[in-house]
């Protein structure tokens, strides 16, 4: 059985972590100065997910769900939403997984590889934000 149930569960946890991203200035400020339009393709359940530049000076970067893309991405990165919960909670390497198949990725890898160490602060957030939403349950050890 999947970690999410539903794709409403999925946006609930990972929108509430990428909310808190935007607060972290070290996190955010990469991702805004990295330019890029990332696109996450989940499945199981099926969900996709937009990070893009944002169009407000105040905002680092903006989300956005949907059935497709919001914009056309420089990356895409494909995988079971199962292997994205794993992946931040720091579980998951993702050279190892990309190597297995177990993340798909669509465009300049180097350029995701280089964003990686900035994004790592993340994996001790996500737990933080499972349990603030009552979640614990979905906290892995």
């Amino acid at each position: 059985m999947p970690v999410f149930e539903t794709a409403g569960e999925l946006q609930m946890c990972f929108g509430h972590l990428y909310d808190a991203v935007k607060q972290d200035s070290f996190i955010a400020t990469a991702i805004r100065e990295s330019g890029l339009t990332i696109v996450f393709r989940y499945y199981d359940p099926d969900a996709v997910l937009t990070i893009y530049p944002s169009d407000i000076s105040s905002a680092p970067f903006a989300i956005g769900w949907g059935s497709e893309p919001l914009r056309k991405p420089d990356i895409e990165m494909s995988m079971k939403a199962d292997i994205a919960h794993q992946f931040w909670h720091g579980k998951i390497n993702l050279m190892a997984a990309l190597t297995r198949r177990q993340i798909v990725a669509k465009g300049p890898i180097p350029k995701i590889l280089k964003l990686l160490p900035s994004v790592a602060p993340i994996y001790a957030l996500y737990p933080h934000i499972l349990h603030d939403l009552g979640r614990d349950d979905l906290i892995l050890p």
